[in-house]
């Protein structure tokens, strides 16, 4: 194997720039410093993760860490890479400030997008695991990465929402300081119904109830006399992170109520009407 030679390859200048000898030999050098860098990234990442996992650190921090740590090693990556290959960092001011000011004109959704999503890992008004209800679309936070956020609907269908829509337009967040939710149970007797009790019952119903939340005791009111019925409501807080345990919880409520009732001989209202005939009916033959 004749050495001379492969050593001629490798120092033969392809370029120069700001006086710098680019050889083939620092072409060759850029992927194995780029393949050996990213390893190693992932490496570090990964044991990174591992410990703030063991010290049961909040997801939403362990996230942004993650993402800083990527862009802190790849700045430190590419310095590196063009020290061994003796390219000043100067050399590429002007043609990175061209590249900047067109790439800032051409890729202004995807600019905007990035910088929404470092500022929702940074403030955190959203976070992994919070309950959002956007456009009408409700789901859970599975991710929040650069250019959008991963959000499963409670359906089970994965939405893809671009960063900046979460913070340019009204989102409600069910979880975002606590997971307390006020709602309410409608229903109606009959007529004739003792409302006092019926009152107690439904208090009874509503406070037998596993994730009602102590924030504050469930309130029974008498809403209206109606056009079929006597209109009741309780409100109350419930402990839940997501709409399906508040739709379960109603309707544990509307089956115990059905129970009370029937033990008391308390009729549910439902729509009827009276006929009066003014006159006599006559049959004929």
């Amino acid at each position: 194997m004749d050495f001379s030679k492969i050593y001629n390859i490798l120092t033969y200048t392809l370029l120069t720039v700001s006086d710098q000898a680019i050889t083939v030999g620092d072409i060759m050098l850029i992927p194995v410093i780029l393949i050996l860098g990213i390893f190693l990234t992932r490496s570090a990442a990964k044991r990174l993760t591992h410990r703030l996992a063991s010290k049961n650190t909040d997801p939403n921090i362990i996230h942004l860490m993650q993402r800083v740590f990527y862009v802190v090693a790849m700045a430190i990556m590419t310095v590196t890479t063009l020290d061994l290959i003796n390219v000043p960092i100067t050399a590429f001011a002007f043609l990175s400030g061209a590249i900047a000011i067109g790439f800032g004109f051409g890729a202004q959704n995807i600019i905007n997008n990035f910088i929404s999503g470092w500022i929702l890992m940074w403030e955190q008004p959203i976070r992994i695991g919070d309950f959002l209800e956007v456009d009408g679309a409700k789901g859970v936070v599975e991710q929040i990465n650069t250019r959008s956020t991963r959000v499963r609907r409670i359906d089970g269908v994965h939405l893809l929402i671009p960063n900046s829509k979460l913070l340019e337009n009204t989102v409600v967040n069910w979880t975002l300081i606590d997971s307390l939710v006020r709602t309410s149970v409608t229903v109606g007797v009959a007529y004739g119904s003792p409302a006092r009790k019926v009152a107690e019952l439904i208090l009874q119903a509503t406070t037998e109830q596993k994730y009602i939340a102590n924030k504050s005791a469930p309130v029974v009111t008498f809403e209206d006399f109606g056009d079929n019925a006597l209109m009741f409501e309780v409100t109350f807080w419930m402990d839940s992170n997501s709409e399906g345990g508040l739709r379960v919880l109603k309707s544990n409520i509307r089956f115990r109520l059905e129970e009370l009732f029937a033990e008391h001989d308390i009729v549910v209202a439902y729509p009827q009407r009276d006929i009066h005939i003014d006159g006599s009916l006559t049959l004929n033959r």
